[in-house]
């Protein structure tokens, strides 16, 4: 225990891990993609402050993160390094520096963001024992989302299948000129009540419907054509029950359609939207139609328009 924490004691280690949008309409719980918007952590080893977490957060979740070891970032840190090492030693702290840009309980990743941090900077102290498979799989296991972990350590656009053993994930890189339009509400939609809206059983014309679509979208992408968003975006399995407690998903999806976007749908859990082009001039279209939509329902929230990230997470070369 003591040769182990004097070896850490001092090290520091930082990453950078992208936000994620999830299900992508029909791909429920199977289909991520990575977006350019990016959570840098910064990690130091404290052996000198017993027990201590000394957590700062700058951007996103300021003040509201958990400052503990139940942080996502500290438990997938120690998650790892206890599977590696063994039980963690007394007097084992750390310093935690957060800026994150991802926006909490948005659909949007952050907890993923999260837990793929902790698990790569607790690799990299220890000298990257984990290839990403093993990575993914613990992931998995502690994030319990197979489509947003999936994208944020992988990056690109990505297919998972969490229920292998181990679980498989294939990605690859998103067409150049695609962007996403998000509207990110104010309002906040957390996973788990999202989730139990959805019923147990589906009607099989739906469950048929989505695969098509899926199959139809992911060999559209995996060609590098940005269409097949078109039909993937569309989805009869968690988007109906969804607008049940979020009545304007609809219009703003819609309202994204009519403006011309290839394809729009709930990111993830919401409560953002995330619509695609590859046009400039139909960019400036949905960015109007989905204010317009709010503002008419006099619900608050800003349109944002990143690029597609095709790298995933990542620890940062010292300087």
């Amino acid at each position: 225990m003591v040769n182990w924490l004097a070896g850490l004691d001092g090290r520091r280690v930082t990453v950078e891990v992208p936000a994620t949008s999830a299900n992508l309409g029909a791909g429920y719980d199977c289909l991520g993609l990575a977006l350019e918007l990016v959570d840098r952590v910064e990690l130091e080893v404290r052996g000198w402050a017993p027990g201590a977490v000394e957590l700062r957060v700058d951007g996103e979740g300021a003040g509201e993160l958990p400052a503990g070891r139940e942080n996502r970032f500290v438990a997938a840190l120690e998650r790892i390094l206890e599977r590696e090492r063994g039980p963690l030693p007394e007097g084992l702290g750390w310093g935690v520096r957060m800026a994150n840009a991802i926006p909490l309980a948005r659909g949007l990743g952050s907890s993923a963001a999260g837990t793929v941090g902790g698990l790569l900077a607790g690799n990299a102290l220890l000298d990257e024992p984990l290839p990403a498979a093993d990575l993914l799989a613990l992931a998995i296991e502690l994030e319990g989302h197979p489509d947003n972990v999936a994208a944020a350590l992988l990056g690109g656009f990505v297919i998972v299948d969490a229920a292998s053993e181990p679980p498989v994930a294939v990605r690859c890189d998103v067409p150049r000129d695609l962007r996403a339009v998000l509207f990110v509400p104010e309002l906040r939609l957390e996973t788990r009540a999202m989730r139990e809206v959805l019923p147990a059983r589906v009607p099989l014309a739906d469950a048929v419907a989505n695969l098509g679509r899926v199959a139809r979208g992911v060999a559209a992408l995996v060609r590098g054509d940005s269409d097949g968003l078109r039909a993937l975006t569309v989805d009869r399995l968690h988007e109906p029950y969804r607008a049940k407690v979020y009545p304007l998903l609809p219009v703003l999806v819609a309202a994204a359609r009519e403006a011309g976007a290839i394809g729009a749908c709930l990111s993830g859990a919401g409560s953002s939207v995330i619509a695609f082009s590859d046009s400039v001039a139909a960019i400036t279209r949905i960015e109007g139609a989905l204010l317009a939509a709010a503002a008419e329902a006099d619900f608050a929230g800003k349109v944002r328009v990143v690029t597609p990230r095709n790298a995933g997470a990542s620890v940062v070369p010292p300087a």
